[in-house]
């Protein structure tokens, strides 16, 4: 089962950072951008994050809530989130569980060997748990702004 546009996101349980449990009952109230990446530490991960960071006051403002996702362990996230000084939670998911429910496990190639891996996406889902929007193949500039826009148009 896969999540859809314009459905309720089917029930999951993630552990995050903080020692959360996130599920949608948790979530509920609020809309949610969860945004998977492929790993803590790297470039383009890095300037993701800190691009959530830095906007993570206009996305309160409209009640969204941010969440990273990768398959990276809560130590590492944990350094990872310390180190960037995020002010949002990022979930660990090393057996693929919640990313193959939002389908971001994808075939990748890296110096001409192929692997799955996480591919770059982003999701909102709305305060009633449905998947508003999605965002896949993300190339990490501009993203967060058009992120933040559509979070706007949820009121």
């Amino acid at each position: 089962m896969h999540v859809e546009l314009n459905k309720p996101v089917p029930d999951f349980s993630a552990q995050a950072t903080g020692d959360q449990t996130i599920t949608p009952a948790s979530l509920a109230g609020k809309n949610v951008v969860i945004y998977f990446y492929p790993k803590d530490n790297t470039p383009g991960c890095t300037t993701e994050g800190q691009d959530f960071r830095d906007a993570h006051a206009d996305f309160a403002a409209v009640n969204t809530v941010i969440y990273g996702v990768s398959k990276d362990s809560l130590r590492t996230h944990a350094n990872f989130k310390a180190k960037h000084e995020f002010p949002f939670e990022l979930i660990s998911d090393p057996d693929e569980t919640f990313c193959r429910l939002f389908d971001v496990i994808k075939l990748k190639k890296l110096y001409g060997k192929e692997y799955e891996g996480i591919e770059r996406s982003t999701f909102l889902i709305d305060a009633q748990g449905v998947l508003r929007q999605e965002w896949r193949k993300v190339k990490v500039s501009g993203h967060v702004a058009e992120v933040l826009a559509a979070a706007r148009t949820l009121g």
